[in-house]
């Protein structure tokens, strides 16, 4: 179940995370949410 939060990025991080977008989105037939890549670089760096 998702869960909404408000969260303040550093902008820097914030342009990491659009490019890894981007780089899932030409990668990929569907689409990317900047939500869902937050979401997989999170689960991944908590693991």
């Amino acid at each position: 179940m998702s869960e909404r939060i408000t969260i303040m990025l550093n902008s820097d991080i914030a342009k990491k995370l659009r490019s890894l977008q981007a780089k899932k989105i030409k990668e990929s037939s569907s689409t990317v949410s900047f939500s869902g890549i937050i979401n997989d670089v999170l689960e991944k760096g908590l693991k």
